[in-house]
This record gives C-alpha cells, structure tokens and sequence, in this order.
C-alpha cells in the first residue's frame, strides 16, 4: 500500500495509485457515523472528485463491526438544546444525506467492503455504494423500530436497492440479516469467505479501474439519473447518452481496439 494516512477516524491508503481504500477506523464505537466521522469521510470522497489519478473507491472499516450507524450518544446530548433538539437532529440528518448522496454523485465507482456487522446508517452506507461484498460473517440490520426511532433515511437507500418487500421486511422487523439473505435479497453482490474477503475486493476493484474513467463517469451518472424515469423518458434518456458516448475519443479507441483484436489505450476523454 502506498500513501497511508492514519486519521483518527478515518484511515485512507492508495493501491496500485488507482484504488482509494478509505476505512472506517473507530473499532471501540462500533464505528458510529457520529458528525466527525461523516465529515471525514465528506471532505475525502470531496477530494477524490477531482483526483484523476484515484479511478475506484473502496469503503471498508477496521474491527467487528463496518458502522453502527448515527452516534446515539451525540443525538441524546443534543436533545438538552433548547428546542429539545431539533435543530442539532436536522442538522445530523442533513449531513448524513448529504454524504450518502455524494457516494451516488461521485464520477469513480465506489465498492463497499463489510467485514462486519452493518447497522442503521451504516446498513445505509452500504446500499448507497455501487456495488457491496460481503464477508461470510457479516450481517446488516436497520433496527431503529427496536428504540422507537424508524430507520426513515437508511431507507432511502435500501428501498432503491432492495425490492419493497424485502425493505419492509428489514424496517419493520429491524432483525439482522445474514450475508447470504443480503445477497439474496440484492443488498450486497456477494458473501466471500472473510480471509478473502479484502484480496478479492481489491481484485474487482482494479478489474474495473482498467476502464476508460471517462466511461466509468458517464455510465455511473446514467444509471442513477434514468433509474426513477418513466420507460419511455429513460429510453430518450438512454439514448441521447450513448450517442454523446458514441462521440468520445474513448469510445472511437475501444471499438477500434476490438475490432482489431487488440487491448485499448485509454485518453480517459
């Protein structure tokens, strides 16, 4: 690994000077997405936007368990304030949309690495990222029903990658899942056996940063943008994609290189 950085809260490494591993590193809270966490993970995933050189993100985190989602200790001290709290819960629960919405508005793919268990917002960090392995004893959970607090905002994000009844399921009951009903249901890709489970990830990840980025960036904005259009607007959507694709020098290359049976050389344009 090169260029480690061990933060406080976060730990950053750089593989092969394309793979980011970002890692969760508060073992002792269950890695609790308290505001410094989300924050640091916010001004990482900011940066990395414009790093040409980091072309695939893995989120992984250090211990038992990935997250255990907001600091519920946080949340209670802040319910002295005057307004009970109000104005600190909204606070929270903007920065926590605000960073789950820039892991889908981020042009690199982001992979979540759970070697653990996965709960709440942490469960919601997991289904916001691109693609999910899970290691064979993790297991995921949004278990607010249980302390009268609804998992209202990890549901956005399970619902948008889980089937409806399968999302109710885990928001209602608020019981953990095991990897195999999470690959079943489509939470994550993949159970992997957990010595592997790091080497593996890393594998797919630099599988995928052998694509042109430019590529990566348009197909990933795509897919987010038409996965809520009606057909027929997604189609028109669609459409009009693939022939500014078309356009690309990346594009011309690879169908080039194919055609001719041999490996592309990438412009990332």
């Amino acid at each position: 690994m090169k260029g480690v950085n061990n933060n406080q809260l976060v730990k950053t490494s750089v593989h092969s000077d394309s793979i980011l591993r970002l890692t969760l590193n508060n073992p002792s809270q269950h890695n609790v997405l308290s505001e410094e966490m989300m924050s640091d993970i916010q001004a990482i995933l900011d940066k990395s936007v414009t790093n040409k050189f980091i072309r695939v993100i893995i989120i992984s985190a250090e211990g038992r368990t990935f997250s255990a989602g907001h600091d519920l200790k946080q949340l209670k001290k802040g319910r002295k304030n005057s307004d009970k709290g109000r104005d600190y819960f909204k606070k929270v629960m903007l920065k926590c949309s605000k960073l789950m919405q820039s892991i889908i508005n981020n042009p690199k793919p982001i992979i979540a690495e759970v070697a653990g268990t996965a709960t709440a917002a942490g469960c919601q960090l997991v289904a916001s990222c691109d693609l999910a392995y899970g290691g064979k004893s993790s297991r995921y959970a949004t278990p607010g029903v249980n302390i009268g607090l609804f998992c209202s905002t990890p549901m956005v994000a399970l619902s948008r990658t889980v089937s409806n009844k399968h999302s109710m399921e885990m928001l209602l009951n608020g019981d953990l899942i095991t990897s195999e009903k999470a690959a079943e249901i489509g939470l994550i890709n993949e159970v992997i056996n957990d010595n592997d489970l790091k080497n593996i990830v890393l594998e797919k990840a630099l599988k995928i940063s052998k694509k042109s980025s430019m590529t990566l960036k348009i197909g990933k904005q795509a897919f987010y943008n038409q996965i809520n259009m009606n057909l027929s607007e997604a189609y028109d959507y669609a459409s009009n994609v693939m022939v500014e694709n078309m356009l690309k020098i990346d594009a011309e290359e690879g169908i080039d290189a194919f055609i001719n049976k041999r490996n592309p050389s990438w412009q990332d344009k």
